[in-house]
């Protein structure tokens, strides 16, 4: 019988790169593994058929021989340069395993097995969002949680056994968390089904924790906010997550702060913006105003002759202190005219007296000079 092209059983195309070729690998293999096909003689023979041409193409040299000449660069007498490769030699799958599946099929070698011989469990990492102000975000704070999680059960000590008894060896692995199963024509090593990989079981579970080690708790906790603190930073707390299975060690905890919008400032890293209305008087003849600052105090704004809206001025030191520094960002103030409303009488009539005497900017085209007014005449003319 004829053998299939490899590039077919792996369902690849002649061009495919290396890394396409692994995944097709791997689909097939776990598709037709005689773990999950026990008894199936056509599925280990698709197995073996799909070992063999990934042998061949994984390798540069075994793919230009094949490329080359075929079959025919494998058969007796015919080394074509793959040095006379037999593909019904399959020392080298347990490598091909090791590389596509790690632990899957039984873990690597020199990698433990995960949890052989006793091996614990590392406890999940948690989450705990926490939203703050801006005013807590200058100052900084600390803050206390309380964090529902899996902790340590007291009546085991988190060993998962009743007290006074202890754990023994796994009759199924020997202890070494790990089986060993013939396959067809290799061994497949696996994690003990019986002891879950620990090598070890316990004989009197612990009956407030099942003989899990760990029950679920609300701990308070204490996370200190440093000042600065920025929307989105996220603040580390080892060994406060949640604890391993059976004495396993505890995962961390981060914590995710966010920043509530201020109803004044807007910030930008170390630096805040404000916008303060000021009347049109002060705008025209000038003064000064007070704004607040978030350490308490306010400061005081010079207001120079003809401010117009969208005018900014720049208080250094007055933003947020750069986290864990001395320095402080500043704090940007740009003013909006207001327009005066509800005139009465005398003072609509001062305004209309001022404007009959006061020719603005904009209204300078008629000395000749490209006001406003005049660019948008031209606009509108040369459109018409």
């Amino acid at each position: 019988m004829s053998k299939r092209d490899y590039y077919e059983v792996l369902g690849v195309s002649k061009t495919a790169t290396e890394a396409e070729m692994k995944s097709a690998f791997r689909k097939l293999a776990m598709k037709y593994h005689p773990d999950k096909n026990q008894g199936d003689d056509s599925a280990e023979a698709k197995f073996k058929e799909i070992n063999e041409a990934y042998d061949v193409l994984r390798d540069p040299q075994k793919r230009a021989a094949y490329d080359r000449m075929g079959h025919a660069a494998f058969e007796g007498g015919m080394g074509g340069g793959a040095g006379g490769f037999n593909p019904n030699d399959f020392g080298s799958m347990a490598d091909i395993f090791e590389d596509i599946f790690g632990d899957v099929f039984g873990g690597g070698r020199g990698r433990g097995g995960g949890q052989r011989g006793g091996g614990r469990e590392r406890g999940s990492d948690l989450r705990f969002n926490m939203e703050i102000s801006l005013d807590e975000a200058f100052k900084g704070k600390t803050a206390q949680i309380r964090v529902p999680k899996a902790d340590k059960c007291d009546s085991c000590s988190g060993s998962g056994a009743t007290a006074g008894t202890g754990k023994k060896k796994c009759g199924t692995c020997g202890g070494a968390g790990q089986i060993r199963a013939q396959q067809g024509f290799f061994t497949i090593q696996r994690t003990c089904h019986t002891c879950g990989g620990r090598g070890e079981i316990i004989e009197n579970p612990c009956k407030s924790c099942n003989g899990q080690g760990r029950v679920m708790k609300e701990k308070s906790l204490s996370v200190n906010i440093p000042a600065g603190v920025e929307d989105g930073t996220r603040i580390r707390l080892g060994g406060e997550g949640e604890v391993g299975a059976r004495g396993g060690p505890a995962g961390d905890l981060y914590i995710f702060i966010s920043i509530t919008p201020h109803e004044f400032f807007q910030r930008d890293g170390a630096d805040l913006y404000c916008r303060v209305p000021i009347s049109m008087t002060t705008a025209a003849l000038g003064g000064n105003f007070e704004v607040p600052t978030l350490d308490g105090t306010t400061a005081r704004v010079p207001i120079p002759e003809a401010t117009q809206t969208g005018k900014q001025f720049r208080l250094r030191g007055k933003g947020m202190p750069h986290m864990r520094s001395s320095q402080f960002g500043d704090l940007y103030v740009q003013t909006v005219v207001e327009t005066p409303r509800n005139l009465n009488k005398k003072q609509r009539e001062i305004l209309e007296e001022f404007q009959k005497t006061y020719a603005p900017a904009s209204d300078s085209a008629k000395a000749g000079e490209p006001g406003f007014f005049r660019k948008m005449k031209e606009f509108f003319d040369g459109n018409a």
